[in-house]
Parts: structure tokens; C-alpha cells; sequence
């Protein structure tokens, strides 16, 4: 008797879950002659996705488990690249040096595009136009020619920057073959280049919030210092936070700086431009995958950390 329920229970939820399936793929079927235009017009970008974004990292994945010159034949070797990884001095300096690039990142380039974002918000300035343009020159230049010219400017030598300080009675100062001084034009560079595009996301902020509320502060006998604290800064909360996690994504990936303005060694070298170097100068193509890898780990963590951030604050 408990054999034959048992059985008729069985064949009950086979069918239940038979019928359940059917019921899925007649919803997604009539779901998707629905709405055919929609996923007609967004399917580019997912194909797009998918060839040149999720099987590459699919790809580079299972290259990060193997010894390949990117030619012969691949040899599986499990772990044995991270294993590398976290035995190679090489590596962790390029992990010091690119935290290094995001701190100085984080704060010279919100701090400038916070000041020039407040300069070109001032009504009163005269040809605003001509300044915003002039504002966002930087980053329009090419990375590569631009890193030429301050090549050119920081050589001990006969750069400008040395000259000045000889005129000063100043030494001059082996900016691009000291090992701890090789850091810093590439710095300068990077903060130059990119606090115009942040400046203009943060102007825009700024211009969108209500006048009325600096009025009421005036009113109230408010100054300048205490609009920006008690006015600017709370409602470009949000613009900030997406300027900071962008900010940290690029600043993390920065490899044309350090690479047009090379210094001795690795002593400017970013996680970036070590991946490329084991990828197409030593071909070492599984290395390099597991460098990759240990990168977008990092870059996961702080994507994470925005989206906990977004949800707890209801915009998820």
C-alpha cells in the first residue's frame, strides 16, 4: 500500500514538474514574441558582450591554469601562477605602486575638479565658455603624446623642471631615473589628464541644485565656507560616490602613464602594465591571466562595496 502511494506520488510530481516546464517555456515564448523589437534592438550590445568581454574572461581564466608562450601547446599546471604570483617581489610592487596611483588619484583629482567645478560655477566669471573648453583640453590629448612632452620637462638635464630649480639656486632632481622619485611625474600626469572629465560631472551637480537654498542661507547669515559644508557638499553626496568608485576602477588600470614615463625597474610599474609586459614582451600568457585575475578580484571587491552602499541606501 505505502509502495503504491509512493509511486503514484512520484509519477504526480513528475507530471507537476513536466507541466511546470511547459508552463515556463509557453510564458517565455509568448514573453518573447511580446516584446521581439526590445531584444531585437539590445541584442548588438550582447553579443558585443559576450565576444569581447565574457568569453575572453572565461578564456583568460582557464589560461591562468596553465604555461602558454601564446603559441605551442598549453601545459595545465593547476595553481602553480598564483602560487608564483605571491612569491614575486615584481608583483607586490606593482600592487604598492598602483594603490599608491589610486590614493594620489583619489585625492589630487576630486580635490582640483571639486575647486575648478566651484570656479567655472561662479556666475560672475567672465567668457565661462572659453574656461570650461580650456578646462577639458587635457583630457581630449593623447596619453602618449602628452607623456613625451613631460618626459621633456622633468630630464635632468634640460628639462624645465630643473631648470627652474637651478635658477633657484636649487639642484637638480633625477625625477624619471630615481627609484623612489620615478612615481611622481607619472602622478602629476594622470591627475592633470583626468581631473577635467570629473570637474564636468561635478559642475553638473553643482549647477543642479536649487538656488533657493543658498538664498535661505544668505538670509540666515550664512558665509562661504558654510554653504559649501552645509549645502555643496551634502547634495553632491551621490556624484561623489559614482566620481570615487569610477575613479577607482581607472585608477587601477592605469598603464599609459607609467609606461610613456618609465623609470628604473619596476619602480613605477602598475599591476596593469606588469600583466602586459608577461603578456606580449615574455609571452608569458598564463601568468599574465592570473595577474589579470588578481586585478578584477580587486576591482570586484570595490564594485561590491558600491553596490552594498547603493542598496542600503535605497538606490538599488
Amino acid at each position: 500500500m505505502q509502495a503504491s502511494l509512493f509511486y503514484k506520488a512520484q509519477v504526480w510530481f513528475r507530471g507537476s514538474k513536466t507541466e511546470r516546464h511547459g508552463n515556463v517555456m509557453k510564458n517565455f515564448q509568448k514573453g518573447f514574441k511580446k516584446h521581439f523589437n526590445a531584444y531585437l534592438f539590445i541584442s548588438p550590445f550582447f553579443i558585443l558582450f559576450l565576444v569581447f568581454q565574457l568569453f575572453p574572461m572565461i578564456w583568460s581564466l582557464v589560461l591562468s591554469f596553465t604555461e602558454w608562450n601564446g603559441l605551442g601547446p598549453k601545459e595545465f599546471v593547476g595553481v602553480q601562477n598564483y602560487v608564483m604570483l605571491a612569491k614575486d617581489p615584481t608583483f607586490w610592487t606593482t600592487v604598492q605602486n598602483t594603490f599608491l596611483y589610486w590614493l594620489v588619484a583619489i585625492v589630487f583629482v576630486l580635490f582640483f575638479a571639486m575647486m575648478v567645478a566651484l570656479l567655472l560655477s561662479y556666475k560672475p566669471l567672465r567668457a565661462r565658455g572659453f574656461f570650461k573648453s580650456m578646462t577639458f583640453f587635457p583630457y581630449v590629448c593623447a596619453t602618449v603624446a602628452v607623456g613625451l612632452i613631460f618626459n621633456m620637462l622633468f630630464d635632468f638635464n634640460a628639462g624645465l623642471i630643473n631648470e627652474i630649480l637651478r635658477m633657484m639656486g636649487l639642484e637638480g632632481v633625477a625625477w624619471l631615473t630615481s627609484t623612489s622619485l620615478s612615481k611622481i611625474p607619472p602622478m602629476i600626469l594622470y591627475v592633470w589628464r583626468n581631473t577635467p572629465w570629473y570637474t564636468i560631472i561635478i559642475m553638473s551637480g553643482i549647477l543642479n541644485i536649487p538656488a533657493d537654498y543658498y538664498e535661505a542661507a544668505t538670509v540666515d547669515g550664512a558665509n562661504v565656507f558654510q554653504k559649501f559644508f552645509k549645502i555643496t557638499l551634502p547634495c553632491l553626496g551621490d556624484i561623489l560616490f559614482f566620481c570615487f568608485l569610477t575613479l577607482t576602477v581607472e585608477s587601477w588600470k592605469i598603464f599609459a602613464e607609467p609606461y610613456v614615463m618609465v623609470g628604473p625597474g619596476s619602480s613605477n610599474m602598475s599591476m596593469f602594465q606588469y600583466m602586459y609586459q608577461n603578456s606580449f614582451v615574455i609571452f608569458k600568457m598564463g601568468y599574465a591571466s592570473a595577474i589579470g585575475y588578481i586585478l578584477t578580484m580587486i576591482l570586484l571587491v570595490f564594485s561590491l562595496i558600491q553596490f552594498f552602499i547603493m542598496r542600503r541606501n535605497g538606490e538599488a
